[in-house]
């Protein structure tokens, strides 16, 4: 197998912490590196896999932690994760059983989104590069959250990781809240054809939040997923109608009107 470190990122997740760590019991070492979490993460995460190492700093940007943290890795390669995903079984053998040839710096997996447990049959959650090379990557800041710059060819893996967010709901809105802040500066401050279609829509403010609605619910069929695909639904509609009132705000025209 790959010399591979497993390198996570937590601030109170004591509600998944537990489920990732045991799913990657199989990688002999992890890092976390935490943003002083108040609640139970830390000891759930020692007492979920044999070789943990947690390493504090408080958080400013995801892409000076998830540097902070590649710093820290002693082994050629390297396992992101976020504190709410689980590699899968198949995932897991994939990657046991890889024998990258030098050109390549990095694997792509894809996601399956999960509400408690229960599969959606889509998501809007795109594809990342999760595992790589240590040395020859670097994150940088693109929004509210960081890309990847990979030095060298990036090959897509089979298996996939499961996303299964399981904090409270006030947590997950405040998140949004403050996603939604760093955004809206970041849209507003791109030359409107420098951004992709998305992102041209968002900047029209009314029409991103009603057409994530449909395109989820009917276009990509989470409406057939009963209970779990309305939430995850009104997750995302809920996400861009706080973008789009930032970028009210921000750009002065509630002031304008007032």
């Amino acid at each position: 197998m790959i010399p591979l470190t497993a390198l996570i990122l937590t601030r109170n997740e004591q509600g998944n912490i537990g489920r990732t760590l045991s799913a990657i019991r199989w990688i002999g070492s992890v890092v976390i590196v935490d943003s002083f979490s108040s609640d139970e993460t830390l000891k759930i995460a020692q007492d979920s896999h044999p070789n943990v190492r947690i390493l504090q700093r408080e958080f400013d940007t995801h892409a000076t932690q998830w540097n902070f943290g590649l710093g820290q890795i002693d082994t050629e390669w390297v396992l992101t994760l976020d504190a709410d995903y689980e590699v899968s079984v198949d995932l897991s053998n994939e990657i046991k059983e890889l024998k990258p040839s030098e050109d390549v710096v990095g694997y792509e997996a894809a996601f399956e989104y999960r509400i408690n447990g229960r599969p959606l049959r889509a998501s809007v959650y795109p594809p990342r590069i999760v595992l790589f090379r240590a040395k020859k990557c670097s994150y940088f800041d693109d929004g509210h959250t960081q890309r990847l710059r990979a030095d060298g060819t990036v090959r897509s893996l089979s298996g996939k990781i499961y996303h299964d967010d399981r904090k409270p709901f006030s947590h997950w809105l405040q998140a949004q809240n403050k996603y939604a802040k760093i955004e809206a500066k970041y849209l507003l401050a791109q030359p409107p054809e420098k951004l992709g279609a998305p992102d041209r829509l968002r900047r029209k403010i009314f029409f991103a939040a009603p057409v994530m609605f449909f395109y989820l619910l009917f276009g990509r069929g989470l409406i057939l997923d009963g209970w779990p695909g309305w939430i995850y639904v009104c997750q995302r509609t809920i996400a861009e109608m706080l973008l789009s009132t930032r970028l009210l705000v921000e750009s002065g025209k509630l002031q304008d009107r007032s």
